[in-house]
């Protein structure tokens, strides 16, 4: 049995409040804890999204009631909330600037809507970008200019990568995580391959999957990569399937399993794991220690990824059938049995805000 410290997923979608049909802080929280992760940090695009008192507290307040794993809350950068966020920095997991396309409605199109929040936000909490590409280059621009560190989501691209390489060599302060499906996922997938006759739509999702040169650029890269994220975004089948699918893939579930078989596979180690899953996200994110908190894993179990034995409202993955070793069988968070033999023994409501001193 291999024993891992609870990880830290600083980049999930809950859902809630507005949307969940797709998943909420119960669901969102039990599927995080399935998947060895006791520490979640919750996404802003919800409806109505999370950009100033009162929609923070309503946040909250659900996750106070449902959230079985511990977990901050983001804010959203708006065009006119930058005094609003930065007077909630201390409450709130950091401020998410979404300056790519993405679901939800909190896209910030010109530079000037970016400036006062780089002014304004608590440096000793990060600026989160949804960037991609050349808006990426513009986000750590701006990093340089307010001297203020800034965090890219989800990075996918060759390009991206050695960019941000290039930036912390010349001591930028930038960091960035990637997610399982960019590691091993690419486009374009080759139509019903494992997902029947709907899976472009399936396979939507933002930032776009890429090349295999891109992916292989992110392994070759991995010393630069900071964190491991899932981007946890569920959807519903009926909604993935639909002409308009929402981009987003859940993630929280096959996190570690994913992790665990490329350390099987020579890709990883487990040290990288414990770096970019709990010591680098506590780092980026200024987040508290998780004491007497752990995972147990069968380090040699083999099964497959089924989207029926997983605890996440939307009913699919994307990894479905994948072959993956290493099982979590137990979870134990802060002292109390979280999670056993494929059982959610947390109750709602045990999940702690970390931001809450």
């Amino acid at each position: 049995m291999l024993k891992l410290p609870g990880l830290i997923d600083p980049h999930a979608h809950v859902r809630e409040p507005g949307q969940t049909h797709k998943e909420d802080w119960d669901t969102a929280t039990q599927s995080a804890l399935a998947g060895g992760v006791t520490m979640i940090l919750a996404m802003p695009n919800t409806k109505p999204p999370i950009f100033d008192h009162s929609t923070l507290d309503m946040a909250l307040g659900a996750a106070k009631q449902k959230a079985r794993c511990d977990y901050a809350q983001f804010l959203g950068a708006g065009p006119d909330n930058a005094d609003i966020a930065a007077s909630l920095a201390d409450q709130a997991a950091g401020l998410k600037m979404y300056l790519n396309s993405t679901f939800g409605e909190l896209r910030l199109d010109n530079m000037t809507l970016w400036q006062p929040h780089f002014e304004k936000y608590p440096k000793q909490y990060p600026i989160v970008l949804h960037s991609e590409s050349r808006t990426m280059a513009a986000g750590i621009l701006f990093a340089a200019i307010y001297d203020r560190p800034v965090h890219i989501a989800h990075i996918s691209l060759k390009e991206e990568v050695l960019l941000i390489k290039a930036a912390k060599e010349h001591g930028i302060k930038v960091t960035c995580e990637v997610c399982p499906h960019h590691l091993l996922l690419t486009s374009p997938l080759p139509a019903g391959e494992g997902l029947g006759v709907r899976a472009n739509g399936r396979m939507e999702v933002r930032p776009r999957l890429a090349t295999q040169k891109d992916v292989d650029a992110l392994w070759q890269n991995m010393d630069v990569i900071d964190c491991f994220a899932t981007d946890h975004a569920p959807h519903t089948l009926a909604e993935k399937d639909s002409e308009n699918p929402p981009p987003g893939f859940p993630g929280l579930e096959t996190l570690l399993p994913l992790l665990l078989t490329a350390v099987n596979d020579g890709r990883l180690t487990i040290d990288d794991i414990i770096q970019k899953s709990v010591i680098a996200p506590r780092r980026i994110f200024n987040l508290p220690e998780q004491p007497e908190t752990w995972v147990e894993v069968e380090e040699d179990a083999e099964y497959e990824i089924k989207a029926s034995e997983q605890f996440t409202r939307c009913g699919w993955t994307p990894f479905e059938g994948w072959k993956v070793k290493g099982r979590v069988a137990r979870v134990v968070l802060r002292g109390r049995e979280a999670f056993k033999d494929g059982k959610v023994l947390a109750e709602k409501g045990f999940g702690r805000n970390v931001r809450v001193k």
